[in-house]
């Protein structure tokens, strides 16, 4: 498992403690990569080099056909991006990014990125920008302290989405560009039959969908990241973007929403019941208004799928519903899920209640 993050980083290896709660020594926007060795139920985690050594660059040049010049440095994250989508192609999975909530250490970061992995067998890519962990009920200073890491960190989550659609607009394409030589090689003189081979060899591909889970806070993240005018996000980088027990305002959300692509559809899933969210409405006073994830009025982003989960069995006051407890009792929840961090349509399953604007999961 690779993890993306601004978090200040300890020169000290091992273990959990190398990730600080503090924004990157060198600014908010610097970015670090770390890769997660578990083995005997024993984490640690090595700091990925910021280059790549030229030979590494040739190897990559030559076995994904890129069309690199190999005489310029390229970062370690491209080894990591050929590594993961060679891992999605040869076990048949789909990627989820994963960005964090509120209070969130990084040790119930990684635990959660593994439960859904296991769960949904997906491959979890983390981007964790640095909450302070200790828990909901920590004290609203704490609240509005991690709001301000969150809204920093908007700069980083836009360089992290740019290179993950460079590196997977780079992948498909020489993917794509080396079945229409074999397809020509198969058919030297018929331009017509080499485009018929072409097609159906695209069908056969295994597509490998990518998709965003913004839980909690992570919402605020991603609101915030809208905002720069070379916002990555209007770019279609994902299948389905997931904004899942989001902690921002549902007043006015369908400004920022609605600047979002996705190739496929953004979902906004809401339990009305969701005691943390109805925590963090009434904890820093009056400013704040009512959440996202929480509400279920005003569903009016004309690009978003909103759907509520509150009498889904086992959701209850739940604000982690995509694991444990809620999902292992409820097959349909789980299927829902799984729908939307794999890329697929997940309203057609569902009741649609015109008068809401949302889906019913009961």
């Amino acid at each position: 498992m690779f993890i993306v993050t601004n978090r200040k980083i300890s020169k000290k290896k091992g273990g959990f403690e190398i990730f600080k709660k503090t924004p990157n020594a060198k600014g908010p926007n610097e970015l670090r990569l770390l890769e997660l060795v578990d083995e005997n139920n024993k984490k640690s985690f090595t700091l990925l080099n910021d280059k790549l050594s030229k030979k590494r660059v040739k190897s990559i040049n030559a076995n994904y056909n890129l069309g690199l010049n190999t005489k310029e440095n390229y970062p370690a994250s491209l080894d990591v991006a050929c590594k993961i989508f060679d891992e999605a192609k040869s076990k048949n999975k789909h990627i989820l990014v994963y960005v964090h909530g509120y209070n969130n250490d990084m040790k119930d970061i990684v635990t959660t990125a593994q439960k859904l992995e296991k769960a949904y067998n997906i491959i979890v890519v983390i981007f964790s920008w640095p909450a302070n962990g200790g828990g909901f009920f920590s004290g609203t200073a704490q609240y509005l302290g991690d709001k301000s890491d969150a809204r920093v960190s908007t700069g980083a989550l836009n360089s992290f989405l740019n290179k993950l659609h460079q590196y997977h607009s780079m992948l498909t394409s020489a993917e794509v560009d080396a079945l229409w030589e074999k397809a020509k090689n198969k058919y030297e003189d018929n331009y017509e039959e080499a485009r018929g081979e072409y097609a159906k060899m695209q069908q056969k591909l295994c597509r490998v969908n990518i998709s965003l889970l913004c839980h909690s806070m992570g919402n605020y993240v991603l609101k915030y990241a809208t905002i720069p005018s070379d916002t990555q996000l209007t770019k279609p980088i994902f299948e389905n973007v997931c904004l899942v027990a989001a902690d921002v305002n549902n007043k006015n959300h369908a400004q920022w929403v609605q600047k979002i692509e996705a190739r496929s559809n953004i979902y906004v899933v809401i339990n009305q019941n969701d005691s943390a969210l109805k925590w963090s409405r009434v904890k820093p006073g009056k400013a704040q208004h009512a959440r996202l994830g929480h509400y279920i009025k005003s569903l009016d982003a004309p690009n978003a799928t909103y759907i509520d989960v509150t009498k889904a069995k086992g959701v209850d006051d739940e604000h982690s519903y995509f694991k444990d407890r809620p999902v292992n009792e409820n097959a349909k929840l789980r299927t829902l899920f799984s729908d939307l961090f794999e890329g697929r349509k997940a309203e057609e399953k569902l009741e649609y209640k015109a008068d809401l604007n949302a889906y019913i999961l009961s």
